[in-house]
């Protein structure tokens, strides 16, 4: 059976319209024949949505029961009942009910595709778990409903539905997206420009790169495929000189005037020969460009112009920047024929920008000068002067020049040699003095035309001539050799710097280091696999690129660490010289593996030192804190059980009064004590239930002592039913509000207010109390903290930490914001419940005696 296929529309932000368009889809199908039913549509009470779902088919929901409460969620045994071709899944990151096969609507939707059916699903951009901080930093709100990106990446279609915030903010005016009542908190809090603005671009680059996905997987898939200028994609040429500086702002300025445009900087460091480049100016330069918002790659090359085009190509570039000198006959900061190169072979996709610098005028004259092997027209010209030279130079001495002597005859000979040598190395040298000493002994060297020698002086001259010339051959070919081995080390020592300098930097993972490998070596994919034993199976541990090889057998190139660990590389077979290289690579590897299982230990130890320091503070507050409320009751009950001492009833009242008092405190501290337990060992069950909120407030400040004269109660009756467990609300605020009394001043009261924002309510406690600074608003809800370690009063410092813990249990948040004019703000959220106002529940009347 074929898998179905998967259609999810994107949003910023609730109301830019992905259900309606998921409808207007459905429509569009469902006239073209295809069977197409509604699997859960919710239109938010959205009367143009809900109009869009007439005409539609539905599969009747399940109704679950929680708390004495009727909700409905999908049927998903009906809907593969059913077996529709299309069906439409709303809100992809909803969590189901207890009671469903499954925890996360997204779990339904993929039983429905392995059933062969095709989805049609909706997923608002701040539901995505990979940008939960990201939308947290946005909104202040942490989304509990999340779908893993993996499921979203794994779409066939995916549509943005994008909306301008100017727009948006319209239908929220309009009162298209929420309630007349919730209008105006939505518009100052969640639908504030900055906000949407934030979120949309955040969408949209979202969406970009899963287009930038699906662009490399199809070129990957088709070789032929040329390169489509999608994104502006700056690549930068660098050749180590301080050019290298002024050519990466201004790709970062032609980046800048396109959106979206990224820059990439590439050295490519040449195997055959050295270069101009030092690590100290590559390593400024891969700062400044990493400063900028780029990144910096490092790949080995021969051919410089064909590394950098390949490398342009696989990334997708659309353009190449590289440096201008101003020096006649030196015209390109890279060197004459790489400039030349890539501007010839660029095709029509690419574009190349030369940017002018006096700098790069002294960086390159020594390096271009000196090339490290022997390019092929300089061999053929050494064979030409080696074999050619020293017959010409026959022919000029017996027609033009017959009376010079042997002596002369020889010099000019062995400096034809020497030429030769310098042009063409050792063969071409050794060649031409084989030639030349025969042509000397046949022609020159008495008795003529033969090849016997009479003088011995003669002799001596042309074995002279024999060994300055294999001589000289010899050392031209051990500098070029030395060159080249010189070269070969420099390019190992630059690659070797990149990956100290990534790794002590602190910026290397796994996954980065082994596309660092695939970089540098041009290589289709690299892995890194382990096993515990030499008979057990190999485990992939971490692998880039496309089709990994699972075990060191199945790829081109292996290198092992150690009896049980080897870095794998597959697409082409790297030479014997590369693997020195490699296995540093594959070392430091090994030692990221072990030093991310080494942090996930040190996070399970800090776990364990938390649990353990907050063990410690349990019985420094056992030892302390709870000591002085008994010393008080043994204190009373000891002076009331006196028989020498005849108490006045007035005394024995304040006696009991005390004894009341000190076991209240206790009853405090340790409900506190044993409510931060049960939040450690993650024992905390809330029931769920629909709770007014204006019912729970009242009973939660009857506890405090003096709170009818020291809180203002400001809770609206027009407020929605919220979804929590009343009786973790109520030790909730009754924490917030006996904290903020703690510190509030004598003469100003502390104010309970609660108000709609979205889909929650909020309970705001204000006080005008001294505040809290914002490095530590997050400090105060840890276990055992006290504001200046000298709270007024007593306590163990636990109060907000408890109330924070019992907020998150029932699915709400708690944080702490400044009040206008001095003070703080404890600003509790709770989701509110869809359409259930207590006028509605029936549940105010019920209560009503």
């Amino acid at each position: 059976m074929a898998r179905g296929r998967l259609r999810i529309y994107v949003g910023a932000a609730p109301g830019v319209g992905k259900t309606y368009a998921m409808l207007s889809e459905a429509h569009r199908r469902v006239e073209r024949g295809t069977d197409c039913v509604i699997g859960f549509v919710k239109h938010h009470g959205r009367p143009r949505t809900e109009a869009m779902t007439c005409g539609l088919e539905a599969v009747p929901r399940r109704r679950l029961e929680l708390g004495g409460t009727t909700y409905e969620e999908m049927d998903l045994d009906a809907l593969l009942a059913r077996r529709p071709e299309v069906a439409l899944v709303d809100e992809l990151a909803h969590v189901n009910l207890p009671g469903a096969r499954h925890a996360k609507r997204w779990q339904d939707v993929q039983e429905l595709l392995d059933a062969g059916i095709d989805v049609i699903s909706t997923v608002g951009i701040q539901h995505l778990e990979s940008l939960g901080d990201v939308v947290e930093s946005i909104t202040g709100v942490r989304e509990r409903e999340t779908v893993p990106d993996r499921v979203v990446r794994r779409a066939d279609q995916i549509e943005l539905v994008d909306m301008s915030p100017e727009a948006l903010r319209r239908r929220m005016a309009h009162g298209h997206i929420h309630r007349p009542d919730e209008v105006d908190a939505a518009l100052s809090n969640s639908f504030r420009p900055g906000n949407l603005a934030a979120l949309r671009r955040l969408a949209l680059l979202w969406v970009a790169d899963r287009v930038d996905e699906c662009l490399k997987r199809y070129r990957s898939e088709h070789q032929g495929a040329g390169m489509w200028g999608s994104r502006e994609r700056i690549l930068v040429g660098l050749t180590g000189g301080p050019e290298g500086r002024t050519l990466i702002r201004r790709a970062a300025c032609l980046a800048g005037n396109g959106a979206g445009g990224e820059v990439l900087a590439l050295h490519v460091s040449r195997s055959d020969g050295p270069t101009s480049a030092t690590p100290e100016e590559l390593a400024v330069q891969r700062t400044l460009v990493e400063d900028l918002g780029g990144t910096f790659h490092h790949v080995v090359g021969d051919d410089v112009p064909t590394a950098l085009l390949d490398f342009a190509r696989g990334v997708n570039a659309t353009q190449i920047v590289l440096g201008l000198s101003h020096r006649r006959g030196r015209p390109y900061a890279s060197g004459p024929a790489v400039g030349a190169t890539v501007a010839r072979n660029c095709g029509p996709d690419l574009d190349v920008h030369f940017v002018p610098n006096d700098e790069a005028d002294t960086q390159h004259g020594a390096s271009a000068a000196r090339r490290p092997r022997l390019s092929p027209l300089r061999t053929a010209t050494g064979w030409l002067v080696g074999v050619l030279g020293p017959v010409l130079l026959t022919l000029l001495f017996k027609s033009v020049l017959p009376e010079l002597g042997l002596a002369n005859d020889v010099l000019l000979f062995l400096t034809m040699t020497v030429t030769a040598a310098l042009l063409g190395g050792r063969p071409p040298a050794l060649v031409s003095a084989a030639v030349g000493s025969l042509l000397l002994n046949w022609y020159f060297t008495p008795p003529i035309n033969t090849f016997s020698i009479s003088d011995p002086k003669n002799f001596i001259a042309i074995a002279v001539f024999v060994g300055v010339a294999v001589s000289v051959a010899s050392v031209v070919d051990l500098a070029a050799r030395r060159t080249e081995q010189a070269a070969r080390l420099r390019a190992e020592s630059e690659t070797l710097f990149f990956l100290a300098g990534s790794v002590l930097g602190g910026e290397a993972s796994l996954e980065s280091l082994l596309e660092q490998v695939r970089e540098t070596f041009a290589m289709n994919s690299a892995a890194l696999v382990e096993r515990q034993n030499d008979t057990a199976p190999w485990i992939r541990v971490g692998s880039v690129g496309t089709r990994p090889a699972g075990r060191p057998e199945d790829g081109d190139v292996d290198v092992h660490v150690g009896a049980h660990t080897a870095l794998v590389l597959s697409g082409r077979v790297l030479p014997a010289s590369d693997r020195r290289v490699l296995a540093a690579f594959a070392a430091q590897a090994v030692v990221l593996l072990d030093r991310q299982r080494l942090q996930s230990q040190a996070e399970r130890a800090r776990e364990l030192a938390e649990g353990n320091r907050i063990r410690t503070a349990l019985l420094a507050a056992v030892s302390h804190d709870l000591r002085t409320p008994l010393a008080g009751i043994k204190a009373s009950v000891s002076s009331l059980r006196s028989d020498d001492v005849e108490w006045t009833e007035h005394d024995r009242a304040e006696l009991l009064a005390a004894i009341e008092e000190g076991a209240d405190r206790l009853t405090h501290l340790v409900g506190n004590l044993l409510d931060m337990s049960r939040l450690q060992t993650g024992t905390v069950t809330p029931l769920i239930r629909e709770v007014n909120l204006d019912e729970v407030v009242p009973l939660a400040l009857a506890g405090i002592p003096g709170s009818e004269s020291t809180v203002g109660l400001d809770i609206p009756e027009s407020l929605p039913m919220v979804a929590t467990d009343k009786g973790l609300l109520e030790r909730v605020v009754a924490n917030i509000v006996e904290n903020a009394v703690k510190y509030a001043p004598s003469r100003e009261p502390v104010l309970v207010a609660a108000s709609t924002l979205a889909d929650r309510v909020e309970l705001r406690v204000v006080d005008r109390g001294p505040g809290v600074v914002d490095e530590i608003k997050e400090r105060i809800f840890t276990p055992f903290q006290r504001y200046g370690d000298s709270p007024c009063g007593t306590g163990v410092g636990l109060g907000l930490a408890v109330a924070r813990g019992f907020a998150e249990a029932m699915g709400g948040t708690l944080h702490a914001e400044d009040t206008p004019g001095g003070g703080l703000t404890m600003v509790l959220g709770l989701p509110a419940v869809p359409g259930r106002s207590p006028a509605a529940s029936g549940l105010s009347a019920a209560a009503a005696p």
